[in-house]
């Protein structure tokens, strides 16, 4: 990698590990907690990327951004930023940064991805959006639902940011109570037709009865907006031919098609139920949104950003206790993100203490379930009876029925994590030492720790 690299950030350490990087890399590298100083930099001509942060002691990195495309529409920005959601990854499409990391960062993957921005860089600027600033979004970030920092969230994240003013349909699919309809509004809301109509309707609403069909009207009524259709598996093999029919019919310049669907869509695709040629109309674009049990590092973010979301709405504030929230991490969650929030904004009303317990959330979440227990192991017994106890607790949890697919990895997981934990503990956080200990490599334990979100004592979590 050749090149002079521009970063700014208010994290000394952070500026210490991505200068020791990029210098490796044989990178020239200016670092500053100042983006006067960054501009400066930038003003001077200096740079061939630029990596910001955007919380800074002296402003937004994304409005700065903006500063930064005007002077100089070739330079390559990277932005990072510890606030993981929706709304920062689309501020940052729409300022035209050449791409956006959430922090905490991966290294190996910041380094790729700064190599191929310096090799790529575009000879001229980009044409900005009819948005203008992306300081003139809609919502603050905090008010947003769509929280997540788990790499399939922040991989959503982009390509929602990306596609968000095509005209191309979009097909978004999903289990129940994933946030399907969040991300559709996300579409309307901070792409060019926010001012235009944004259209909720079922499949066979829209289709009207045979002989007098809705459809046209409703077309006519979105205008340039958003139509929202859900419903699609419930049609019949004559409904989908005339729904393709009204697909066919929008006009150029006319509303966009956001199709949601559940998974058993696919299914249905597969079977020959469901019309390849109206599958292909609806899903230009296809997004994917995972179920809670495939990002179970978001549920402490989700469940803090509801429970201060009803303390905003006038509900006493409560958090979730520590053995709480290694509860809701095991429990498998079959209504999703819709039914944690419900779970917790019904705790907020009939709870008393201030820091809701263990008992009290497996309470809400059933009255006769067992949630396994993480704890110490007893005086008597072996490692390995302690956990094929907590293991049968699990499946009995379930019932007549298995838990979801992913228990090998869950499960080790939940092994690994005491184990490193523990051991940095009794090394005095001297990953060197703990590594030893472990008998792994130590940029093993370093991945382990960045996974599984294990704070390393005597220094700050980098990535």
């Amino acid at each position: 990698m050749d090149g002079t690299v521009l970063i700014a950030d208010d994290d000394r350490t952070i500026r210490t590990v991505l200068t020791q990087a990029f210098t490796r890399a044989g990178c020239r590298v200016h670092a500053t907690a100042s983006l006067t100083m960054l501009m400066r930099w930038v003003e001077e001509g200096k740079g061939d990327l630029v990596i910001t942060d955007v919380m800074m002691p002296d402003g937004n990195g994304i409005k700065n951004l903006i500063k930064i495309k005007k002077l100089r529409g070739d330079l390559p920005v990277i932005v990072m930023s510890a606030q993981n959601t929706i709304m920062t990854a689309i501020q940052a499409t729409e300022a035209d940064a050449w791409d956006y990391l959430p922090k905490p960062f991966d290294l190996p993957d910041l380094l790729s991805r700064a190599a191929k921005a310096m090799a790529k860089r575009p000879q001229s600027p980009r044409p900005a959006t009819a948005k203008g600033a992306a300081s003139d979004m809609v919502a603050p970030v905090e008010d947003l639902p769509l929280v997540g920092r788990t790499p399939a969230m922040q991989d959503l994240y982009r390509l929602v940011a990306r596609v968000m003013n095509s005209a191309l349909p979009v097909l978004i699919i999903g289990e129940s109570g994933t946030g399907k309809s969040l991300i559709a509004k996300a579409l309307h809301d901070f792409s060019e037709r926010t001012s235009q109509p944004f259209l909720v309707s079922t499949a066979q609403d829209f289709l009207g009865d045979p002989l007098h069909s809705g459809g046209e009207l409703v077309l006519a009524r979105t205008r340039g907006g958003s139509l929202i259709l859900d419903g699609l598996g419930d049609l019949d093999s004559a409904a989908q031919a005339r729904f393709a029919r009204l697909v066919d019919s929008v006009p150029d310049g006319g509303p966009r098609i956001i199709a949601i669907a559940d998974d058993t869509l696919m299914t249905a695709l597969a079977s020959g139920a469901f019309r390849q040629d109206l599958y292909y109309r609806l899903s230009g674009v296809t997004l994917h949104v995972p179920p809670l049990r495939e990002r179970i590092d978001d549920i402490a973010l989700l469940a803090d950003h509801v429970l201060t979301r009803a303390a905003r709405d006038g509900g006493p504030l409560r958090k979730l206790s520590a053995q709480a929230a290694e509860t809701a991490r095991q429990f498998p969650w079959p209504g999703n993100v819709r039914q944690l929030e419900n779970v917790l904004r019904r705790l907020v009303i009939t709870g008393q203490d201030s820091e809701i317990g263990r008992a009290e959330l497996e309470q809400a979440l059933d009255p006769h379930a067992t949630i396994p227990q993480r704890g110490r192991v007893a005086e008597t017994g072996t490692l390995a009876e302690s956990v094929a106890q907590h293991v049968r607790r699990y499946f009995e949890l379930h019932g007549a029925d298995l838990p979801q697919p992913g228990v090998y990895q869950r499960v080790m997981r939940e092994v690994e994590a005491p184990l490193i934990d523990i051991a940095l503990e009794y090394t005095g956080g001297n990953q060197a030492r703990c590594a030893d200990l472990l008998g792994i490599n130590r940029n093993t334990l370093r991945k382990k720790t960045n996974e599984l979100d294990i704070r390393v004592t005597r220094r700050r979590k980098l990535m």
